[in-house]
């Protein structure tokens, strides 16, 4: 699992990264939409209503910070819900784990998020 940054000349960057769990991975292609540092988190309903049934609690609304899920950047996939995004729970990184999104070291996120421009091509392969 991971995610590659190409360098000018064919050469690229690797990072590693978490992905969606099964029934919760997905492939394709886009661009970046959007970036944001120390974004907000607003889990769709569909994942508060599906956590509750587990019994967990997650609010509809949290401010970004070091608490926050999304971690220290995250970088907006264009015509999807999902996110290269940082985390709060580094022990997640490497398993197939997400709700979808690409999920990455906060040290790794920020790198890559200097390094990435809004439009740049986003391929998924599973």
């Amino acid at each position: 699992r991971a995610l590659y940054y190409v360098l000018p000349g064919g050469k690229a960057l690797r990072y590693k990264v978490s992905v969606g769990k099964d029934g919760f991975q997905w492939s394709g292609n886009s661009k970046i939409g959007m970036k944001k540092e120390w974004p907000d988190w607003r889990p769709p309903a569909t994942m508060i209503a599906r956590e509750a049934a587990k019994g967990n609690k997650i609010p509809d609304y949290m401010e970004g910070g070091p608490n926050n899920p999304l971690g220290a950047r995250a970088m907006y996939i264009s015509g999807t819900l999902f996110r290269i995004h940082g985390t709060n729970n580094a022990a997640s990184i490497g398993g197939a784990v997400s709700s979808g999104c690409i999920r990455m070291m906060n040290s790794d996120v920020i790198d890559l998020y200097d390094r990435v421009a809004v439009g740049s091509r986003v391929y998924v392969y599973q």
